[in-house]
């Protein structure tokens, strides 16, 4: 069983789905369909049994998008992606981290769902133009034009310098002992003065309703929260350092991007369905 080519490649395939959907939960429900799907294919007529695995999946992630897409419009508040806690080998293959940051899948969301098919196929992992055709049935041609359009959209939306784990690490520590000070003037050191904080309880937990703009309103928000309430561990998710938070009120992540040694952005989930994978690393692969 365990030679099975389904099984063989099911770290890359639910890294795909997971890059197409930003909700493991989806992902997994993807990677179901397309083994069932497996399980009655003549495998004697699959010639490459990867490129074939990887065609259905994205099939079947543009299938459960299209639903996706209208669950969201009812969404309560700000919608982020599903945080995965991740071994620190993830964060060892630069690109891979990078792709599934929760910056990056933040970006690919204001993406189409065939331009994100394409964008991930063909940028994060290298498939050739004809297979990705395959995948998002169009030409070749085609996916070219699409793929141009959407590594312009994300450049247009991405950090331009890529900073090193150890200097992730670093400003994360010394946010989490800003944190811990309460004070306003720490906090806001450690942040660039449009930094922008984004929150998403799903409508169950309390959230900031929209993106919080500016250092000193951030700072603020941050320092007015009760320190003796909640315990912060540094862990790794999603290929970078982050912050897992305990509390009696329930738990939350916090992700950050970071620019010249400042934080840009900070993702905080709170959502209860959405930090249900924290105790057992997902396996990202490409």
């Amino acid at each position: 069983m365990t030679e099975d080519p389904f099984v063989v490649h099911r770290g890359l395939l639910f890294t795909v789905a997971y890059e197409m959907l930003g909700s493991a939960a989806d992902a997994e429900d993807v990677l179901q369909e397309t083994w069932l799907r497996w399980a009655g294919v003549d495998r004697s007529q699959v010639h490459d049994p990867r490129a074939y695995l990887v065609r259905a999946v994205t099939r079947q992630a543009l299938n459960r998008m299209r639903t996706l897409a209208r669950r969201r419009e009812d969404y309560v508040g700000e919608w982020l992606p599903e945080p995965l806690l991740t071994h620190p080998d993830v964060a060892d293959d630069v690109e891979l981290a990078e792709n599934v940051s929760i910056a990056m899948l933040t970006v690919l969301e204001t993406l189409g769902p065939v331009e994100r098919a394409v964008f991930v196929l063909r940028e994060v992992f290298d498939m050739p133009y004809d297979e990705v055709a395959g995948a998002v049935g169009k030409t070749p041609a085609a996916v070219r034009q699409v793929a141009r359009r959407a590594r312009d959209h994300v450049a247009a939306r991405q950090p331009r310098v890529r900073v090193s784990r150890s200097e992730h690490r670093a400003v994360v520590d010394r946010f989490v002992a800003a944190l811990h000070t309460g004070r306003i003037q720490d906090l806001m050191e450690i942040m660039a003065p449009d930094v922008v904080l984004v929150a998403d309880g799903g409508g169950i937990t309390a959230a900031a309703p929209a993106p919080v703009h500016g250092a000193e309103l951030v700072a603020t928000m941050l320092a007015a929260t009760d320190r003796t309430a909640y315990k912060t561990t540094t862990v790794c998710l999603n290929g970078a350092p982050a912050i897992r938070i305990a509390a009696d009120s329930g738990g939350a992540t916090v992700s950050f991007l970071i620019e010249n040694g400042r934080i840009t952005r900070i993702y905080a989930t709170s959502n209860p369905q959405k930090l249900t994978r924290l105790d057992e690393p997902a396996h990202l692969t490409r």
